[in-house]
């Protein structure tokens, strides 16, 4: 019989604020609860560590999903690597599963384990340094002045409601959590709101009433999201006082609500937001809570807004990017010297086309760097004239080397009216427009110039070894002469990060041995290779997802229905992709394998052709053969 090594003795440690790594625990049944004015269930949980059972323990809703696969079921025994436990009504702990991943299911266990008894809840019995451990925070303390402690009497529904908050606080398509602290709502609360007026650096998730005046410095387009929990669309804004900034996120009705009444540099009145630790990874902004509208949430224009300060950038030099880590934000300021034309992707997750737009962006640094617009920016943006772009909260990637993306929160200003955008536009009009500009290696940009891109022809490579002692990034103009679709395709993992190969169980069920999971899904990716011409010579390539899809035109989930669905269409996609042409980047390195050397070539982006650009990068090339 399979030993399951139940954490005897782990809830009563939980319950009483002890700190209780990663227990095991089994599921001995759950229930689904639908709280009012909520969009999605919740599940309350009995769990066991073979001792004890507990009943007043939830699932977090981003965790919904394993209940409704069926991966996780009654009697299953789970690890759970996060959790957040904490103190109402006097004496009660809830205990809040974070993360977790089950270590056999149910149907498996087929049994309850051990013989547990109901745990009852008596005083927490925890000291105050066991209380202030990381995964159980203490009780919210009771701020004098400001707001009132909110011991009191709680029924279940309210238990629910504040789990509920707790667990969704800043957690929409699965963004990253912060640490919470579970407040019940007492009888006669005290309302917020205040007559006096507060700087933002005073603000904290411990006050109840407070008012800002701020200027409203950045606001982003509306998003919209559709997941297992339902659909639901946000926006969110920066607001500016004299002390500091703070991001504000609105939901749903409060977009509604205040989405047309904010706009950009006018000033406000806010009070009765929600405060919360802020997510720095989705976020310029220096400040550790950011704010959240709901539905008491009271926001009034202001007129006197001569004391606040406007939008503040912290300009990055575009030959500097290099030095920011991949995923950071940055504000960015250049020319325009190329504008592509608006072109559509399929979204992996959301699987619905999303329109983008590729520019290229130079300073005075002498170099270039890519800038991709989304949505609606791609679409109105206007890039004639070479404009100045000043872009606040672009997040920094390291495709191509350095590549940079408009993010739904950044703030992107069209011939921004700064000092350094008017410096800008004289230095491109007087000397910049006739200098060539160094891209990063292996530029992600997908046309076709760039005099100082490395341009070599396929016959270049061969003849000057190139790649025999490190990998060699380089560009070339070539066509798409063969296409191997044999094994182009294999079943991926579908966790976002993981693209690892599964296993077909034959029950339905998939598992992929680098997450140790079972799914019931999976994504489609690509590993296609190609035989590319130039002038010069041929070669083989391997392209991945991004390259194989621009190649194909079509999607790796669409193509792969198509394998499965209509074989002839499948052939169709391959034979319709032959013969055209595109500005390849690519990797070179030579390889040896059974004492055999040979260059492996791998496509990094394959971008369609700029002919003027493509142009003008010969006439300077013949140019510089006649010196």
């Amino acid at each position: 019989m399979t030993n399951y090594n139940l954490s005897s003795g782990a809830i009563e440690a939980i319950i009483n604020g002890q700190n209780f790594d990663k227990p095991v625990l089994q599921v001995i049944s759950s229930k689904k609860i639908t709280t009012q004015g909520s969009n999605a269930d919740r599940y309350r949980l009995l769990l066991s560590d073979g001792v004890v059972s507990y009943s007043h323990a939830m699932l977090a809703t981003q965790l919904n999903s394993l209940m409704e696969s069926g991966e996780l079921d009654n009697l299953a025994v789970v690890q759970v690597d996060k959790f957040l436990c904490n103190t109402i009504q006097g004496d009660r702990r809830v205990l809040i599963i974070l993360d977790l991943h089950v270590l056999h299911k149910g149907s498996q266990v087929g049994q309850r384990l051990g013989n547990p008894q109901q745990y009852k809840a008596g005083a927490v019995q925890g000291t105050e340094s066991e209380h202030n451990s990381a995964q159980c925070p203490p009780q919210m303390p009771k701020q004098e002045g400001v707001g009132q402690s909110f011991i009191g009497s709680v029924s279940e529904k309210q238990v629910n409601n504040n789990v509920q908050k707790v667990t969704n606080a800043g957690n929409v398509n699965g963004a990253p959590k912060g640490n919470y602290s579970l407040k019940a709502n007492t009888p006669g609360g005290t309302p917020g709101g205040s007559t006096k007026v507060h700087k933002i650096d005073s603000l904290t998730p411990y006050q109840n009433r407070w008012r800002i005046r701020a200027r409203v410095t950045q606001k982003s387009g509306i998003r919209t999201w559709s997941n297992s929990r339902g659909e639901g669309k946000l926006f969110s804004v920066t607001l500016t006082d004299d002390s500091a900034e703070i991001r504000a996120t609105g939901f749903n009705d409060a977009v509604d609500k205040f989405y047309d009444l904010l706009e950009v540099n006018k000033v406000y009145y806010f009070s009765k937001a929600s405060l919360k630790t802020a997510n720095k990874q989705y976020t310029t902004v220096q400040n550790d809570y950011e704010m959240t509208f709901n539905a008491d949430t009271m926001i009034e224009p202001c007129d006197d807004d001569s004391s606040l300060p406007t939008m503040n950038f912290n300009f990055v030099k575009i030959n500097e990017l290099d030095s920011k880590a991949p995923n950071s934000l940055v504000d960015v300021i250049g020319v325009v010297k190329t504008c592509g034309d608006v072109s559509t992707i399929i979204g992996k997750q959301s699987k619905k086309e999303i329109t983008k737009r590729d520019l290229q962006l130079v300073d005075q640094s002498g170099m270039s760097v890519n800038m991709t617009l989304w949505g609606a920016d791609a679409q109105q943006f206007d890039g004639s004239g070479n404009p100045v772009l000043a872009v606040k909260g672009a997040k920094v990637s390291d495709y191509g080397g350095r590549s940079l993306s408009a993010m739904a929160s950044s703030q992107i200003i069209h011939n921004p009216d700064l000092r350094e955008g008017h410096m800008l536009k004289g230095w491109f009009e007087h000397d910049g427009h006739n200098m060539d500009f160094q891209g990063f290696r292996n530029d992600g940009m997908g046309g076709g110039g760039g005099g100082s891109t490395n341009w070599k022809s396929f016959a270049e490579i061969k003849s000057e070894n190139i790649g025999a002692d490190k990998p060699e990034y380089f560009t070339t103009k070539a066509t798409v002469l063969f296409l191997r679709k044999e094994n182009c395709m294999y079943q991926a993992c579908p966790t976002e990060s993981c693209n690892k190969k599964v296993v077909d169980q034959g029950n339905g069920m998939y598992r992929c041995e680098k997450c140790a999971r079972e799914f019931p899904n999976y994504k489609w990716r690509m590993i296609l290779s190609a035989n590319l011409g130039d002038y010069s010579d041929n070669q083989w390539v391997t392209c991945f997802q991004e390259s194989a899809e621009a190649m194909l035109g079509v999607s790796a989930d669409d193509l792969g229905s198509l394998k499965d669905s209509n074989e002839s269409a499948f052939d169709q996609v391959f034979q319709d992709a032959l013969f055209k042409s595109y500005i390849f980047k690519l990797r070179a390195k030579v390889e040896t394998y059974n004492d055999e050397s040979r260059l492996k070539t791998v496509t990094m982006n394959a971008g369609t052709i700029d002919f003027k650009e493509q142009s003008q990068r010969l006439i300077e090339e013949i140019k510089r053969l006649q010196m």
